[in-house]
């Protein structure tokens, strides 16, 4: 740098756990824990659902050289899926499905060009770590496709889930 100056640090996006305000005196009030918070990734033509990881920070298997843009025509003829938000929480029964939300994604990997509505994504994000269940434009067979991977994972957590439950059309 001219003139010794010092590059600005960068703020990077980390994953935090537990609290993270804990011995910084006020640096990062306001950020969210991701900790109890898993992406889904459900394939709609091959109904086929699969945690990805790495679609906390749009690099999943799926994502992964594909460059996105919130036009759909510029993906035209791609591959449909439901990018779902899954949040953990605790109840007195014991923990469950608390917020699920399900955003919608488009990927042609000839073009190498992909659907999303990014912005979109990030607030189904945060309304699932508040505890909301939307899962409403998604089709019945994605819809049935979630319902059966959320129960094969972990058969308690969808039993004491009966919200998620009703709005994926799925009793008991």
């Amino acid at each position: 740098m001219a003139n010794g100056e010092k590059p600005k640090p960068k703020m990077e996006f980390t994953i935090i756990r537990d609290n993270p305000t804990a011995g910084h005196k006020g640096f990062g009030i306001g950020s969210i824990s991701l900790e109890n918070v898993s992406p889904i990734i459900i394939d709609v033509e091959e109904e086929l659902a699969q945690i990805e990881i790495g679609a906390l920070h749009a690099r999943s298997k799926t994502e992964r050289g594909v460059k996105f843009t919130p036009n759909r025509e510029d993906s035209a003829g791609g591959k449909p899926y439901w990018l779902v938000w899954v949040a953990i929480d605790y109840k007195e029964e014991g923990p469950y499905f608390a917020g699920v939300t399900a955003a919608e994604m488009v990927v042609n990997r000839e073009k190498r060009r992909g659907y999303k509505n990014l912005p979109e994504h990030v607030n189904l994000l945060d309304k699932a770590l508040k505890r909301h269940v939307i899962v409403d434009k998604m089709d019945d067979r994605s819809k049935k496709v979630l319902a059966e991977f959320l129960l094969e994972q972990n058969p308690e957590l969808w039993e004491r889930s009966p919200e998620l439950q009703e709005a994926l059309g799925v009793t008991g």
